[in-house]
């Protein structure tokens, strides 16, 4: 497992911890034991009902596009859960132990895997034998994954300095030979927070973590010792984050994986077709349902894929700018598209610096780019920058990673946002 990298973190989630072992006691002390309250509760495959007596496969998942896709598949017949808050990196994700109990009562775990998921292997591994969540699933672990890489002018990369453009440290822009290497970070003079594009609205609250179709119970706890084998769907017993090679000097080598793997609707429809046969083993009574619903659902992420791929067939280059971070390594590859941005995907920096903003704007003007983007969640205030120097018009790329909180509540699913890419990308490549 990989070491956190961030002490403060690893404390906090151990008071966390802490705290639920000695909530759960307590539970445990006031409450009965579902499944051995009645012989129905306890010749039901599942952990048990919630405490209005729903006895549908309890489902928790961490992120939004395995969100979207369990209810794409099962609809109202599974009791389906999102713990990373709508509106939240999952990057800066720290659960509470009101989520730690929703994670722990689950029949069954969907996870991504990776660095941004560090959180979730502890609180795993604390959880007694047979009292954790009955079956877990790692995702990453069920398609090929690609590095993250550094391309030219990235934030990291290697330096480039063609003295074409230079950034003041107050955001304003000219050309002109300069040192790149003496500039400070470009900084708007205002935070810029467009109303569909920049969230976080309000404070959130503990209570607030988990994100539930049916109202959750946290106050009864029930654990089994249920082991179930999967031939075809790795679970989670290791992290693809990250991995060490040995080089002829003998120093390992940190390797990095791209983990936005769902942005992709190729691999979407892969990770659509375990999702589905992970719920037919679990919930045999429905099988029938998510066999045809899943091939319902793949059939309109290959209709997606058709119209990603007409667009790029007409394009009038393959270069794409990003003044943002760049988690969709697994969407350019699939397309054959090249790009330049800001960060990696998984960079936890927000502003880049005035060297990298100057690349980008050179690049736009140089290859007359008719677009810039920017990601969900985040300012598009550089986007803005390059698009104030250049003329190219500030668009949203959503890498489909959360939503905010009005989108998760009225609905919004992968499929509606990946149309919207559609459309934005077209301009982009015009």
């Amino acid at each position: 497992m990989v070491k956190h990298k961030n002490g403060f973190k690893c404390k906090w989630i151990s008071w966390m911890l802490a705290f639920l072992i000695v909530f759960s006691c307590v539970l445990t002390a006031c409450t009965p034991r579902r499944g051995t309250a009645s012989s129905d509760s306890s010749s039901n495959p599942l952990k048990g009902a919630d405490a209005s007596g729903d006895t549908r496969l309890n489902v928790v998942t961490t992120l939004f596009p395995y969100y979207d896709f369990l209810r794409q598949i099962a609809g109202d017949s599974i009791r389906l859960t999102m713990v990373v808050p709508a509106g939240m990196d999952s990057h800066s994700f720290e659960p509470t132990p009101a989520d730690m109990i929703t994670i722990q009562n689950a029949d069954l775990l969907v996870c991504n895997g990776g660095t941004m998921e560090q959180w979730l292997s502890q609180v795993l591994d604390s959880f007694e034998e047979g009292t954790g969540p009955k079956r877990v699933v790692t995702m990453m672990d069920c398609v090929d994954v690609v590095q993250e890489e550094i391309v030219e002018g990235m934030e990291d990369g290697e330096s480039h300095d063609h003295g074409h453009t230079h950034v003041h440290a107050d955001g304003t822009v000219h050309a002109g030979d300069h040192d790149h290497e003496s500039e400070d970070h470009a900084h708007s003079e205002e935070e810029h927070e467009p109303e569909d594009h920049v969230y976080s609205e309000e404070e959130h609250e503990p209570e607030d973590h988990v994100y539930s179709e049916e109202e959750h119970d946290t106050e009864e706890h029930i654990h089994s010792e249920d082991e179930h084998d999967m031939e075809d769907v790795a679970v989670h017993d290791e992290d693809h984050a990250q991995e060490y090679l040995d080089e002829d000097d003998g120093h390992g080598v940190e390797i990095e994986y791209d983990e936005h793997i769902w942005t992709s609707p190729v691999n979407a429809k892969k990770l659509v077709g375990v999702l589905a046969e992970v719920l037919e083993q679990e919930d045999p009574a429905h099988a029938a349902s998510y066999a045809e619903n899943c091939t319902s659902y793949q059939d309109k992420l290959t209709e997606l894929d058709a119209e990603f791929r007409e667009v790029v067939s007409h394009a009038k280059r393959r270069l794409v700018v990003f003044g943002d971070k760049f988690p969709l390594r697994y969407f350019f590859d699939e397309y054959g598209l090249e790009y330049r941005a800001a960060f990696s995907g998984c960079s936890t920096d927000t502003e880049p610096s005035a060297k990298t903003i100057a690349y980008l704007i050179d690049k736009v003007r140089e290859e007359q780019i008719p677009a810039v983007y920017y990601l969900e969640l985040s300012s598009p205030r550089v986007a803005e920058i390059i698009g104030e120097e250049t003329g190219a018009e500030p668009l949203l790329f959503h890498s489909c990673h959360n939503v905010t909180r009005h989108q998760f509540d009225s609905g919004v699913t992968y499929l509606e946002l990946m149309e919207q890419n559609v459309k934005n990308l077209k301009k982009g490549l015009s």
